[in-house]
């Protein structure tokens, strides 16, 4: 089953052609590695793909164009990890990765005790467990950066977008986080596009590599 498609994707900044004419389509437990070098434009169509940014051309995930999708539905369909993300640092841990939940939570609701346990399985799966009320503030790059892949995990989409997600881990960790996500794709059906530098780590788990230079 088709679940993301990208059909003629072009980003643009200003003048700058940041993307020209992406097309791919993934299925159901596919995982995808864009490779290339820096200004390439592979952070570009995963932002698209996530929704964050204006482009032309289409990115439809189970048939339906991002851009006609509300915030919640693309927040329980496609989780996002970013290579430079926001970091809220008087948050504890437990309450970071909670934000995972929050599409599914009604307004004015609160989280479940469901809730609560898969972000405690999470963290677990990502060696943070005992973390849980340390604030954000006094973690280590490595630690953050697990930290943002679990707030992922923790969404339960079945599209997971990686721009570079284990830039900041050493050769262990590295592995273990990339072996978790190819579990999950293999267990639920996770779609997974990442975007990475390592081409040796990439066609360890990629069932395809895609090579983007300067926008193509």
């Amino acid at each position: 089953m088709t679940v993301l498609g990208f059909c003629e994707l072009r980003v643009t900044y200003g003048d700058h052609v940041a993307v020209e004419s992406y097309n791919d389509i993934l299925h159901s437990g596919e995982w995808v590695c864009v490779i290339g070098p820096n200004g390439a434009g592979k952070s570009s169509v995963l932002r698209a793909a996530a929704g964050l940014i204006d482009y032309t051309g289409s990115v439809a995930v189970d048939q339906k164009e991002i851009p006609a999708t509300s915030a919640r539905w693309r927040a329980q369909h496609i989780a996002f990890v970013p290579q430079s993300p926001l970091i809220p640092h008087d948050m504890t841990v437990e309450e970071y990765v909670l934000l995972g939940r929050n599409p599914y939570i009604p307004y004015f609701g609160v989280e479940s005790a469901s809730d609560r346990e898969i972000v405690v399985d999470v963290l677990h799966s990502l060696d943070l467990e005992g973390f849980e009320r340390r604030k954000l503030a006094t973690l280590s790059g490595g630690e953050i950066q697990r930290l943002v892949i679990a707030r992922a995990l923790a969404q339960q989409a079945p599209v997971l977008l990686l721009d570079e997600p284990t830039s900041a881990l050493d050769i262990g960790h590295q592995q273990h986080a990339l072996e978790l996500v190819d579990r999950l794709r293999r267990e639920r059906g996770l779609t997974v596009v990442s975007a990475m530098h390592d081409l040796t780590l990439a066609g360890m788990y990629a069932d395809r590599l895609v090579f983007m230079y300067q926008g193509r």
